[in-house]
């Protein structure tokens, strides 16, 4: 029997007992073990539920017991869940996580740790949820060197999204929305903004580039300056927006970042709508691969986890690779990356002849609703570029990025 601990008994974590026991039988198969939770670490009590007589308030009766194993980690945030975990893996404890923000912060001394104390330290709830994509990465794609990967990786921003563009809805009622119907934190910033979005691609650029990303250093842009208008010019041109992470390697450079693009209907990533998250991954050898499914949610996020726990309780007393050291990478300027960009310009500062004078080969939108403003496509320019004309022509209203 292999004894099991669950730190935090919060969606994550409950989620993750509710898995263990319903699909008890096959999981203990599968791991080639019986597996128990023997420990629940929360400073909480619930009455009546069964949970509690396992429930202890003093993690070191979880790290003391030689009999436990594999803790899963579904406490977030980074303290105290890296003393914990980082006390956990010197024991030999191997740790499963949910926890971006510890991953994205401290992944590679963390799996440093696991390869030196005989133990895992594993994290496939961190990106995505429910969606196997950490273990792809490590596993099935080993062959490949991979070159790029774009995601649509929050889930509140793309049920936003979503619904702007089904509905025509401005931002900040859709907004309020998600939030009553519980897709939106009462405090919504690190979706709206971007920050989930840039740990996650953070954690699948390492990765790619078995080096260390840092989410500090990749550009963030998020969905709040997007309005009803910019759907009604996606709409015209056959498009829709979406909040992207995208992490590539061009040449020896990689860059990285998050923002709003504007994808047409032949893009993979367009049908993915509501609260559904995708990778969208390609390999030099493969070529594209993509991974789809609830990014978010008590069970999809608890069955990572527990696919987890299986994996080591497969692997005691021995290590699974995964590749990422400590080593930083450089990310790659993104004022020098070039892409179209459609803008929106205020026609009282400047006309259809200013802007294809200043921008070039540039296609113009109108649309019949919109009075006082029209859009255009600009052929390809660096970011840099971009910024320097949209200065000269002193009358942009807004501007989204466009991926092909």
């Amino acid at each position: 029997m292999i004894q099991v601990a669950v730190f935090g008994y919060g969606t994550v974590g409950s989620g993750v007992v509710e898995v263990i026991e319903k699909n008890k039988d096959m999981i203990n198969k599968k791991a080639g073990d019986g597996l128990n939770i023997k420990y629940v670490l929360d400073l909480r009590d619930f009455p009546g539920d069964p949970v509690q007589e396992k429930l202890v308030k003093d993690v070191t009766i979880i790290l003391d017991d030689p009999e436990v194993d594999i803790i899963c980690e579904t406490m977030g945030g980074i303290n105290p869940a890296y003393d914990f975990t980082k006390r956990a893996l010197l024991k030999g404890k191997s740790v499963c996580t949910s926890n971006k923000e510890l991953v994205a912060s401290h992944g590679p001394e963390l799996l440093r740790l696991a390869r030196e104390n005989k133990c895992n330290y594993l994290f496939e709830a961190s990106v995505g949820g429910g969606i196997p994509i950490i273990r792809p990465l490590n596993y099935s794609l080993t062959a490949e060197k991979i070159d790029g990967i774009t995601g649509i990786l929050n889930g509140t921003t793309n049920y936003i999204l979503t619904k702007m563009d089904r509905e025509g809805a401005d931002f900040d009622d859709v907004l309020k929305e998600a939030q009553e119907k519980g897709y939106a934190e009462k405090n919504p910033e690190a979706d709206v903004e971007g920050y989930d979005a840039c740990r996650k691609i953070a954690i699948l650029s390492s990765l790619m580039c078995l080096k260390n990303v840092k989410y500090e250093d990749i550009y963030t842009e998020g969905i709040t300056k997007i309005t009803a208008a910019d759907f009604l010019y996606a709409k015209e041109m056959d498009m829709t927006v979406k909040l992207l992470a995208m992490s590539k390697n061009v040449g020896n450079e990689y860059f990285a970042m998050v923002a709003p693009f504007l994808i047409s209907k032949e893009h993979p990533l367009y049908s993915v709508n509501d609260v559904f998250n995708a990778v969208f991954v390609h390999g030099n050898m493969l070529g594209d691969s993509m991974y789809y499914g609830r990014g978010a949610g008590k069970l999809p996020t608890a069955s990572a986890v527990v696919s987890d726990v299986i994996d080591c309780a497969r692997h005691i007393g021995k290590t699974v690779m995964c590749l990422w050291e400590d080593e930083d990478v450089k990310l790659a300027d993104i004022g020098q990356v070039s892409r179209r960009f459609f803008v929106r310009v205020d026609q009282s500062k400047a006309d259809e002849e200013k802007a294809k004078e200043i921008f070039g080969q540039a296609v113009i939108v109108r649309i019949d609703a919109l009075s006082g403003e029209f859009g255009l496509i600009t052929e390809p320019m660096t970011e840099k570029a971009f910024g320097e004309k949209a200065e000269q022509l002193g009358a942009v209203i807004g501007r989204i990025r466009i991926e092909d």
